[in-house]
Formats: C-alpha cells, structure tokens, sequence
C-alpha cells in the first residue's frame, strides 16, 4: 500500500512537471542608455519541447505599418541552466530557433538599439526609456497565451525615478509587472524617467491620471479641469467604464499618439499650450485617444483579434475605428463647452476642404483606403501614386456626420451614431464578445435610423459624390466654398454656416447634436 502510494505521488509530480505552464520573464537593464540600447534578458523554463520558435512582431496594434521591429535587434544568445552556450537558428527576419532539452530553463540576451523618437518605436536616452513591447519582447510562436512577467531595471541610471504603465504591478513590487498573456503585454507601454504625475481626476468614481515626461510649463490644474469634461462628454456617449483606471502617458515632445485598453500613449509639451487653437487642438487629440478605448479597443472590427503579429491585420474598417474617432472627439470637446460652434463646424470643415481638395476622392472609396492603409499610409500619402488615394482621417469623420443627421432625420432626433455605438459596445464587446463585420454596423445604423441607409453607405463603399447640403440642412446648416491659392495651386476652402432661416426641427436637431 505505501509503495503504492509512493509511485502515485512521483507519478503526480511528474505530471505536474510535465505539464506545468511554461514560464516567461524579462528584465529590462539600461547599462547603454546613453548609446540607445536596451538589454534584455529573458528567463524561460517548462518548454516540453527541444526547440523553441522565439519571433518578434513585425508591427504593434493601433499603429497599421509593418516596423520590422526584429531589425532593431543584436547580439542574440541563449544559454542553458549551466551556463553552456545553446545552439540557435535565425531562420528569416523575425524569427529565432533556440535549440535546447525538452523541460529544461534557458536564457536568452539580446539588445535593443533605438534610433528614432516616435510613439510607436522603443526609445532609450540618458533621461529617459520609453519601451514599446512589441519593440522590446519576443513571443513564443503559436503561444500568446502564456502569462509573462517584466523586471524594469534601471538602478544604474539614477535619472530613471519612476516607472508609468498599463500594466499591472506584482505585489509588493514598484518595478516588477505582469500580464496575463502577450496580447496584453504588447497593449501595454512602459515609460521611465524622472517623471511627473498631474492632478488627477475621477469620472463616475474611476481614476484617470496624467503622468508624463518632460512636459512643460503650463497651468495644470486648469489642463486636467479642462480634459475631465472632455473626458466625461466620451463615457456618456457609451454609458459605461471598463477599467478600474485610466492613465495618459506623456512621452515627452513629438507627433502621434496610440491607444490602448486602460492607458494612451501621447507625444506631448505643455509648452505649446499658448493660444485657445493650440487647446482645441489638444483636446481633440487627447479626446480621440481616450475614445479609442471605446472605439476598436473594444468596439472592434472582427478582423483586429486576434492579431497577425506577422503580417499585420487587414481591415475594411478603419474609417469606423479612426474615422468615426475624429468624428466623436470633435463632438467631446463642443460638447463639454471647451469650444463653441463654429469652431466645432470649422474642425469637420476643415476634414471636408482636406477631401475635396484631395485628387484621389475620384479613385479610392473608404473601404479602400481601410484596407490599404498598410501600402498607403493612413493619410494616403506614402503609396506609389499619392493622387489615388484618400484619408480616412478626413473622409470617415464627414461621413460619420452625414450617418449622424441620416439617423437623425429619420428617426424623429430620437436617435444618432451615439446610440450606434453604444449598441455596438453592448452587443459586440459585452455579450458576444467579439469583433463586428461591416454588414453589422450597417445593420445597427439602420436599425436605430429605422429605415435603410443604403444611399449613405455608398458613401463608404463607392466614390460617390457626397451629398453634403442635404444632410446639414437637415440641422439648418449649410456649406459654401471659396477658391484660393495655395502654393501656386488653386484650391477650394470650405465653411460651414447657419442657414438664413432655420425651423423649429432644424434647430432642436442642431441643439441635440451638440449638446447645447
């Protein structure tokens, strides 16, 4: 009975050594921050196989480009429990062979070298460490599940006081975090330096912090005031948090910014907050990243979850997911009173005089330039012939406001693209939990318009004129154009304005619409 009872307990221990889940853990050092370069150590073990496919993703999400992160990687080693040199094979561009004993740990070390100051590139100087994990982390091919944990260590750089991220902290640790799979991991930027925290805010008892690096002079307070109300005009539009707390990281002077579930990555310097334009336009942008979290995050085309990390996934959507976010952000700002209404008209004027003016309106739908943003660039700019293509930052935005009247229109002002995308976070996000096709989004305009909207969808499938009077005048609003020269080039500028005469509907639709 006892030697029975011996051979099942070792049977047991073997199964669980077996089967235990693997283990992944990154440390970070910066003894080269000065010459750009990272030092990574990752520490792995409970691999039951002897060959194990470590690659790097070729882009990171929120960001359609390819990277060809794994070019900014050298001096790739790995190492068994002993110390003994493992045999490993670079097999194309991304992907690395670690050849080692079925359940046994290794390590590998490798570095980083960053050269450019971008939101979607790792960047290491002497002050400061901005890390971009799917720059920074190799993932096992086949195995984005796995839980993974990142050591910051940066003791050596006594400029590197504070650590800001999405992730989350191992107990009793301020530099040790986790994720529950690399999905997460690479959703989740790092920033280090001397850094410094705004006054927070709250918005249906959530925190929302600001923390940020070298960000200026500029009163701070009034700032964070200011970002709350745009803040709270965003969550009533979809009526629900879903995080515990949300922080905007600063990453100091630049362009761009890139959303993520429970954080937002921005460039940014108080120092440019000079003139009312300079708050209008970085409140519109703070605005669109934070309704990013509601608007592909989690309302999200099917095809972006899961990710190709390889080759990038393709979608015919971003006109809704970037599009639809300029769209919504300028409505924030009007709404919470940080600009009043011409302004609000100027932005989508604005968005309306870039398209016109853009040659590629003949030959490129929105559907189109969704889905060759990856050649094209998202602004339509970087593909072979410039002129055949649009933006889907200028065209998604006045289509959002043409769908916007559409379902006000039809539905008596009952309705609108709030409700749409509330809908859409309700059905999709919450109780199915997946991503949504374009036939869906269709399907849940028409269903709050209660009529069919196939007119205003060629809008976004086709290259059909847009029909712009039409719809503004159902708010009592019309569009004039003036022709200018612009770099020795005749060009149209537009503006939006109140009709002369405006009834009783029109008005009440113009005041809903804009929260007045």
């Amino acid at each position: 009975m006892k030697k029975w009872m011996i051979c099942f307990c070792s049977l047991l221990l073997f199964v669980s050594m077996t089967f235990a889940q693997p283990q992944m853990r990154y440390t970070v050092s910066m003894p080269q921050a000065a010459k750009g370069k990272f030092h990574i150590t990752l520490d792995a073990a409970g691999f039951n196989k002897d060959s194990i496919v470590l690659k790097m993703p070729n882009w990171m999400p929120g960001y359609y480009q390819l990277m060809n992160y794994a070019n900014t990687v050298d001096s790739f080693s790995a190492q068994n429990s002993n110390g003994a040199t493992l045999k490993v094979n670079k097999i194309n561009s991304n992907t690395w062979v670690v050849l080692n004993k079925a359940n046994s740990p290794f390590r590998v070390t490798y570095q980083i070298q960053t050269k450019r100051k971008f939101v979607a590139n790792s960047f290491i100087d002497s002050a400061h460490a901005y890390i971009v994990p799917a720059n920074i982390f190799f993932y096992v091919e086949s195995m984005f599940q796995l839980p993974v944990q990142v050591t910051i260590n940066s003791y050596n750089q006594p400029r590197f006081k504070k650590i800001a991220t999405g992730l989350e902290k191992v107990k009793g640790k301020t530099n040790i975090f986790k994720a529950p799979n690399f999905d997460i991991l690479y959703d989740c930027p790092i920033l280090v330096g001397d850094l410094k925290e705004l006054p927070a805010f709250t918005v249906r008892g959530v925190p929302h912090r600001f923390i940020g690096y070298n960000m200026g002079s500029f009163d701070e307070q009034l700032f964070m005031n200011t970002l709350q109300k745009a803040i709270e005009q965003g969550v009533n539009i979809i009526d629900h948090i879903p995080f515990k707390e949300y922080t905007f990281i600063g990453i100091g002077p630049g362009r761009g910014g890139i959303e993520h579930l429970n954080n937002t990555t921005v460039s940014f310097s108080g120092n440019e907050l000079k003139t009312p334009a300079d708050i209008n336009r970085i409140m519109n942008f703070l605005s669109h990243e934070y309704f990013h979290h509601y608007n592909v995050k989690r309302i999200r085309p099917v095809e972006l979850g899961p990710f190709d990390y390889d080759k990038g996934s393709k979608t015919t959507q971003l006109w809704i997911s970037e599009g639809l976010s300029v769209y919504f952000e300028y409505l924030m700002v009007k709404r919470a009173k940080i600009v009043d209404r011409q302004t609000f008209l100027n932005n989508l004027a604005n968005n309306i005089t870039a398209h016109e003016n853009n040659p590629g309106k003949a030959f490129q739908s929105l559907l189109q330039a969704s889905y060759n943003t990856w050649s094209d660039g998202p602004f339509g700019t970087s593909g072979i012939d410039k002129n055949k293509a649009i933006s889907y930052y200028d065209k998604g935005p006045v289509v959002g406001m043409i769908l916007d009247l559409a379902i006000r229109d039809a539905s008596k002002n009952q309705f609108s693209l709030d409700h749409v995308m509330r809908l859409m976070y309700q059905e999709y996000y919450q109780r199915l939990q997946r991503g949504f096709t374009d036939a869906e989004f269709q399907a849940a305009c028409e269903l709050m318009a209660g009529k069919s909207l196939a007119n205003e969808f060629e809008y976004i499938s086709t290259t059909k004129q847009l029909d712009y009077q039409k719809y503004l005048g159902y708010a009592g609003l019309t569009l004039a154009s003036t022709e200018i020269e612009k770099a020795g080039q005749r060009k149209w500028q537009f503006k939006i304005s109140a009709l002369p005469s405006v009834d009783d509907k029109q008005l009440a639709m113009l005041n809903s619409w804009l929260g007045d």
